[in-house]
């Protein structure tokens, strides 16, 4: 069985999937987040540790519960 990836790579890589559903570019959803653009980058590469505030925002710009924004994590 192969290493999991990293808890922050994850959830990156879950945030990237569903922003790109929805249309947004990485620009237009940091703005909907009111977070920084570069900010943004820095967690879809897995490179932050995202505040829970800021895990909220994140679901409320998609419209999704935060249980939904974790799902497979």
């Amino acid at each position: 069985m192969g290493k999991r990836a990293d808890i922050l790579e994850r959830f990156g890589l879950r945030v990237r999937e569903l922003r790109k559903e929805q249309g947004y570019t990485q620009e237009s959803f940091a703005a909907a987040c009111q977070l920084d653009r570069t900010y943004m980058g820095g967690i879809e590469r897995g490179e932050r540790n995202v505040a829970l505030r800021n895990i909220e925002a994140i679901a409320n710009a998609l419209g999704i519960a935060l249980s939904e924004l974790m799902e497979g994590l």
